[in-house]
């Protein structure tokens, strides 16, 4: 119910204000059954707009400090995504990331659609970074398809470290549909994954336009970091 709300009366008329999002390639997300939405991160903003615009609920798979921030906004981040059906991610271990395919399947398994972000966190510099294979699992284990979607101008409206977003028009742009049969029970090779993986972060980047890196952005946020610290 209040997934409801939000979308059709508090906020998703505003985000649709102030933003005025150009949406391409709708007609690819299905209107029914089970399917993963694989997109880039470039934003906070990224986990309003989505659902703000899709006609069917969308369930993400979101990061669990989105949960257990202190203080009054980490209370109220994590009520408000509760209150919409998202799922905390830990993302500090195999056994933690074995823990989220589990929930991700559950959706999948009720027919509805899953929302990820395979890279694993936000992009800090607006490149697109490799993704990880969890996508691919899911995809393959549960035999749904993947939309590829790309998110265009949300970094340019609020990068990391800005706390509201500034007014701005952004493009959520959702490709074909990928189809992963043919690598039915094959979940368990990890070529296969990597394989499969890769296949949807092409389209993600043909959608987007971004500048690709062959690395895992979590990483290269650690090096920079250690740089940083480092200097000091």
């Amino acid at each position: 119910m209040f997934y409801q709300l939000l979308k059709y009366v508090l906020l998703g008329p505003l985000l649709r204000l102030l933003f005025r999002p150009r949406i391409e390639g709708l007609e690819h997300v299905p209107e029914e059954g089970a399917a993963i939405v694989a997109g880039n991160h470039l934003s906070f903003s990224d986990h309003f707009l989505m659902p703000a615009i899709l006609p069917r609920r969308i369930t993400f798979l979101a990061k669990q400090e989105y949960f257990t921030g202190p203080g009054l906004k980490g209370r109220l981040t994590a009520a408000f995504f509760r209150a919409v059906g998202q799922i905390p991610v830990d993302r500090s271990n195999r056994e933690a990331g074995g823990a989220a395919i589990a929930e991700g399947l559950k959706v999948l398994a009720r027919d509805e659609l899953l929302g990820i972000y395979p890279e694993g966190t936000r992009s800090h510099d607006g490149r697109l970074y490799k993704g990880r294979v969890g996508v691919a699992v899911m995809a393959l284990r549960a035999e749904v398809p993947v939309v590829p979607c790309a998110m265009v101008g949300t970094f340019e409206i609020q990068p990391p470290g800005r706390r509201l977003p500034r007014p701005g028009r952004v493009t959520i742009r959702f490709g074909e549909p990928l189809d992963f049969s043919r690598y039915a029970g094959m979940d368990g090779e990890r070529a296969v994954l990597r394989a499969v993986t890769d296949e949807i972060m092409y389209e993600v980047l043909r959608l987007s336009g971004q500048e690709y890196v062959d690395r895992y952005a979590g990483e290269v946020k650690a090096e920079q970091e250690a740089a940083r610290k480092t200097q000091r």
